[in-house]
């Protein structure tokens, strides 16, 4: 009995091996928060690499560097840049008269009123982060919708 607990304490005095028992506890929280950093890093590096398709495809019909015909021109130029398909890109153009939305693009608003018109892009794009998760905001697959958006007034 008296050398088992000489053994205890002697056990309990010794501090060898308890900074690899320590490391072995924590190496898998930080790996899982570098992981998790990445991921948020590239998510968002995702959300900038479509807005600045969406800016770049407005700048270019405004330029007049692309076909500006129609908005269907600006939709392809946008998915173009993007790398994205058509149907990920929406495309919309409207007309204020002292900040009515009108009906019409075309239209021409009444004398003495403001006249604006805008034209918006936004392109989607799923990212799938590396471990798949329910977590809130995530579609069903586990991954999340990008959005890149661009709003400028035309006059």
């Amino acid at each position: 009995m008296g050398t088992a607990l000489s053994f205890s304490r002697q056990v309990a005095r010794n501090q060898r091996g308890a900074a690899v028992i320590e490391t072995a506890l924590l190496a898998p929280i930080l790996a899982t928060m570098v992981i998790g950093m990445v991921q948020v890093g590239q998510a968002f590096s995702m959300k900038l690499r479509l807005e600045q398709a969406s800016q770049r495809a407005i700048e270019k019909i405004m330029n007049g560097q692309a076909d500006k015909s129609s908005a269907a021109a600006l939709k392809t130029e946008a998915a173009t840049i993007a790398e994205v398909p058509e149907t990920n890109v929406t495309v919309d153009f409207w007309h204020e008269c002292n900040g009515t939305k009108m009906a019409n693009y075309a239209d021409v608003c009444s004398s003495g009123q403001v006249d604006k018109r805008y034209m918006s892009v936004s392109i989607n794009k799923p990212f799938t982060p590396m471990f798949a998760s329910k977590l809130t905001g995530a579609n069903a697959d586990g991954s999340y919708t990008m959005n890149g958006f661009t709003v400028v007034r035309t006059q």
